[in-house]
């Protein structure tokens, strides 16, 4: 599969890592364009695949195009793109907020994907929620899972106002995980844990629920009840956190960053 990347940037970068590393293509059939000449250099010197200044070059004979710039560069890549894009081509488009029909009609491209992957994807552990353009065929809805599938998990859905619920809750959501790492080995230093044990032993509990919870066929509300002993100390720190309203606080935080996310969606 011939693949170009317009944009080669962090995310940009994962998944020309992910796709040499499961052989989805060669290195003679990727290419990556990006504004910054060092950036071009790291991606040749590093990866070996041909590196270009503008879109139109890296987008030509691909049968994959993933669009992987900011938001703010968009209108530019777009307007380059316009008009010379084949039917047969597939765009895939994991740029935030930014919907198919806007996508679509800025490119005057039918064949448009639109994903939202997570920071996770960095390390091949993210989860990618995806939806596609009516006219976009099975053939190319298959490309566009295995280049995702690179990130992490991929989860395709019919409807696109999941993807801008999923940017709230997958999409935002590391950033809540870390404060509370952050907020955990704060507050086991204040207790008197040495920082670097302290570190060690949240990464590991919080690693080790997570993976209880993907595997155990219990509802969370069951995990914690099995971790709680009646007038213990567990009961004694949840106490605190519903008192003190965590559980309304999380559940704010994902509603506000949706509001957001159709907002600026609709700009």
């Amino acid at each position: 599969m011939r693949i170009s990347f317009i944009g080669g940037g962090v995310m940009g970068e994962a998944m020309i890592r992910g796709i040499l590393d499961r052989g989805l293509a060669k290195v003679s059939d990727i290419a990556a364009s990006d504004i910054s000449e060092e950036r071009r250099f790291y991606l040749k010197k590093k990866y070996g695949v041909a590196t270009v200044s503008d879109s139109r070059s890296a987008a030509d004979k691909a049968e994959v195009i993933v669009l992987a710039v900011l938001p703010v560069s968009l209108s530019e890549v777009m307007m380059d793109l316009k008009g010379f894009l084949q039917p047969k081509q597939l765009v895939l488009s994991i740029v935030a907020r930014k919907t198919l029909a806007s996508l679509c009609h800025g490119l005057d491209h039918k064949a448009v994907v639109r994903a939202m992957p997570n920071i996770s994807a960095q390390i091949g552990e993210g989860v990618s929620v995806w939806t596609a353009a009516s006219e976009v065929k099975e053939g190319q809805k298959q490309k566009a899972r295995s280049t995702l599938s690179v990130l992490g998990k991929e989860i395709f859905v019919s409807d696109e106002r999941y993807v801008d619920m999923a940017t709230a809750v997958s999409g935002s959501g590391p950033a809540y995980i870390f404060l509370v790492i952050e907020a955990f080995i704060d507050a086991a230093v204040h207790i008197g844990l040495p920082r670097e044990l302290a570190q060690e032993l949240v990464l590991e509990t919080i690693s080790g629920a997570t993976h209880l919870a993907q595997q155990s066929a219990k509802h969370p509300a069951e995990l914690r009840n099995l971790v709680t002993t009646p007038g213990g100390t567990t009961a004694q720190g949840l106490l605190r956190l519903e008192a003190d309203g965590l559980r309304g606080l999380l559940v704010q935080a994902i509603v506000t960053a949706y509001e957001k996310a159709k907002a600026l969606g609709g700009e």
